[in-house]
């Protein structure tokens, strides 16, 4: 996110493309909670939102990769969301869901402890994040939006993952191996 100190509006031109809201926009969010905190995405990169099912861990995959699922006839990569902020998560419940999400073009599952709702946000209700938050480990947040006495925690879905990881999480999708497609149940 480009902010400066002496001016903390961001510009559409600023943000990458596909980016939660830019500067005279409002956003459509879809907010999930990992843990206590509330998270939103740019409803334009949500596909779907599934419950959780039984996922194949896959060996020599990252930490924060869970594994893959069989959705209609195609691998899915799961990663788990909090493992990836490095946020501690409450435990899975019946309300714990999988949001399929397109990252750089490639389908992903995302581990959120619950989805909220879908709201609205205007743009004027951004700020950027605070500097004591904007580490590398901040690089995968876009800022901070207001609504109504919440704060929502917005995800920059382009930064979630290297293009180092991007390769990884490709190959693990196109697997062929005959075992994995027994596994999550596709056919031979």
């Amino acid at each position: 996110m480009a902010v400066s100190s002496k001016d903390s509006s961001t510009t559409s031109s600023s943000l990458p493309r596909g980016n939660v809201v830019g500067k005279s926009e409002e956003a459509q969010l879809v907010t999930f909670k990992l843990g206590t905190e509330e998270y939103g995405i740019n409803i334009m990169q949500v596909q779907e939102i599934i419950r959780l099912s039984e996922i194949v861990r896959v060996p020599k995959a990252p930490p924060f990769v869970e594994g893959v699922l069989h959705l209609r006839e195609k691998i899915l990569p799961v990663i788990d969301l909090a493992k990836r902020f490095g946020v501690s998560s409450g435990q899975r419940t019946d309300l714990s869901r999988i949001v399929v999400v397109n990252i750089k073009d490639n389908p992903v599952g995302l581990i959120v402890d619950s989805v909220c709702e879908v709201i609205r946000l205007p743009a004027g209700a951004v700020e950027p994040l605070p500097e004591m938050v904007t580490s590398a480990d901040a690089r995968f947040l876009q800022g901070i939006g207001r609504l109504n006495g919440r704060l929502i925690i917005l995800v920059d879905l382009a930064r979630v993952l290297s293009h180092d990881e991007m390769e990884q999480l490709e190959k693990v999708e196109g697997l062929d191996s005959q075992e994995l497609k027994n596994r999550v149940g596709l056919p031979a």
